[in-house]
């Protein structure tokens, strides 16, 4: 049940999704973890690049907000395994949005999953399914 609280500039949800999850990383982070990286190793090798300082931050930040956890897997040097909570999870479906939108938006994009060897590689499905769907056919 959510509760009533003070917020830094409105009650507005999207607003204060944004304030967690607006930036840059975040959501590819997120995306990253559904598809099952979960060293910082792992996420370091996304296809984006992200810088290691900002990557050490976001995790921070996610951690703080509820949306992953993180478990130490060695003690010298500490190293942590990150994983999302169910808050976490469900964006799953806000990243869903954001592929068909995107898919459908900008051409050219793709859809990334990792490959059998766990490598990300950009989707080779065809479309025609969905296509014929929205379509009213079927397929």
């Amino acid at each position: 049940m959510n509760t009533a609280k003070s917020f830094a500039r409105s009650a507005c949800a999207i607003a204060n999704s944004l304030d967690i999850l607006g930036d840059k990383w975040s959501l590819l982070v997120v995306r990253d973890l559904l598809h099952g990286k979960h060293t910082y190793g792992e996420l370091a090798l996304s296809p984006e690049r992200i810088p290691t300082n900002i990557l050490a931050d976001r995790l921070k930040r996610l951690e703080s907000t509820g949306i992953i956890t993180s478990t130490p897997y060695q003690q010298h040097p500490v190293r942590y395994s990150y994983t999302l909570t169910a808050k976490g999870s469900a964006l799953g479906e806000v990243l869903l949005a954001f592929v068909r939108w995107g898919k459908q938006h900008i051409p050219g994009t793709v859809t990334l999953n990792r490959d059998p060897a766990g490598e990300v590689a950009a989707s080779a499905r065809k479309s025609h399914r969905v296509r014929a769907k929205r379509a009213g056919r079927a397929g």
